[in-house]
């Protein structure tokens, strides 16, 4: 057996029991790619990102584990439920409109001393003061740091329009407004490089592209370490206290552990590995989380259809956003038809071997993205099942 046939074997033994569409995530694949994050970190703690889990029995499990520590969380409603759960360092990674969790977490001194808010811009600062009502606890505050490299004079951009904060003075700025303002405190700092962390530079077929993203990275790690230096010197100059300064994601781990003004790190999709990160030349993971389609007709020769399974990612639409049939090898779509809501037609010389209740298994294409369409995980070991687990939507949670 091919090392793909025999996984295909090991899940289909494993969920024998189980009619699809299910997903599954493969506990020894995830706690083998845990251990590589902790590697590339290099001794730094790994901060989670629950928005590529999407599980709290995941993020239980991976907190749990030496190398790992705290959670960056995505919505302000979400950083409050994991705080109640347990969490006790939530860091919200995103700029939040939520007044009434505002008012929550200004009243309620075991959240305050949990979760810290993402601010960039001190229109927020006033949103979060109106909001708070009569809450007197303080608000930990973190500043983040647009990472995009500029060119030209700032004529060319390379990377997410995120915060607006671009240079040391203008972060310390905010931090002096922070530091000013009663009832917070500035105590973090954030610069995500997504265009070195999300983006691949092994582009499948494209070896000019893939060395011109090669360069860009590059030019971009070399700009942002020099700069990111630069801010927290002068943010410290203004918070000598400040408690953390997160980087990175799961592709630039290594490179963004490296800058010693960087203390931690944030990586969640290394640990499932859906298919946007099977390009990138620095690290290879292992599949981890995986979903079944059920056949549910064989329209002809080289043909099955399976039951839905079009679930697009976010993002630039594209073929890259779609999910691909990984299970048995040799699936295709049909151009013509692609991944559908409802039923999805797949070719090619394996369709001939499968019998109408047979799995398909599919990748995804972003991590916790898969957690929206599914209530459960069954939790696979070798090849058995040995738990299911329910997602964020499973315990009726649908934060975005």
């Amino acid at each position: 057996m091919t090392p793909l046939a025999n996984a295909r074997a090991r899940y289909d033994r494993a969920t024998a029991h189980l009619d699809a569409p299910l997903a599954l995530v493969d506990l020894d694949a995830f706690d083998a790619n845990a251990d590589d994050l902790v590697r590339r970190a290099a001794g730094k703690p790994v901060r989670v990102a629950s928005k590529s889990v999407r599980c709290r029995a995941l993020l239980e499990r991976v907190l749990a584990r030496e190398g790992f520590a705290g959670v960056m969380s995505y919505t302000l409603a979400e950083s409050l439920w994991l705080a109640r759960s347990g969490v006790e360092d939530v860091l919200l990674a995103y700029p939040s409109a939520d007044r009434d969790g505002y008012a929550e977490l200004a009243a309620d001194p075991r959240l305050a001393a949990s979760v810290t808010v993402m601010v960039d811009d001190p229109a927020q600062l006033r949103l979060i003061e109106e909001a708070r009502g009569s809450g007197a606890e303080e608000i930990r505050v973190c500043l983040e740091l647009d990472t995009s490299l500029l060119l030209l004079g700032g004529r060319v951009r390379v990377g997410a329009r995120r915060s607006p904060l671009h240079s040391p003075a203008d972060v310390a700025d905010l931090a002096r407004l922070v530091d000013r303002r009663p009832g917070f405190r500035a105590v973090g700092l954030m610069a995500y490089e997504g265009h070195v962390a999300g983006v691949g530079d092994e582009v499948a077929g494209s070896p000019l592209r893939s060395r011109a993203v090669r360069l860009m990275q590059r030019a971009a790690r070399r700009e942002l370490a020099a700069r990111r230096d630069a801010v927290v010197r002068a943010v410290r100059a203004v918070v000598p206290e400040l408690e953390f300064v997160n980087g990175g994601g799961t592709g630039s781990v290594q490179h963004t552990v490296a800058e010693p003004a960087v203390t931690e790190v944030a990586a969640g999709s290394g640990l499932f590995v859906p298919r946007l990160f099977d390009n990138y030349t620095s690290f290879t993971g292992r599949p981890a989380a995986l979903y079944a389609q059920p056949v549910v007709r064989r329209p002809g020769v080289g043909v099955v259809t399976v039951l839905g399974g079009g679930y697009p990612a976010s993002g630039v639409a594209g073929p890259d956003r779609s999910p691909v049939p990984y299970l048995p090898e040799g699936l295709r779509y049909d151009p013509q038809e692609g991944a559908g809501e409802v039923q999805t037609p797949l070719l090619g010389p394996p369709a001939d071997d499968l019998l109408i209740g047979d799995k398909v298994w599919f990748r995804h294409a972003k991590a916790g993205e898969l957690c929206e369409r599914f209530a459960a995980l069954h939790l696979v070991s070798g090849d058995a099942v040995v738990d299911t687990v329910p997602t964020y939507r499973g315990e009726g949670r649908t934060f975005l």
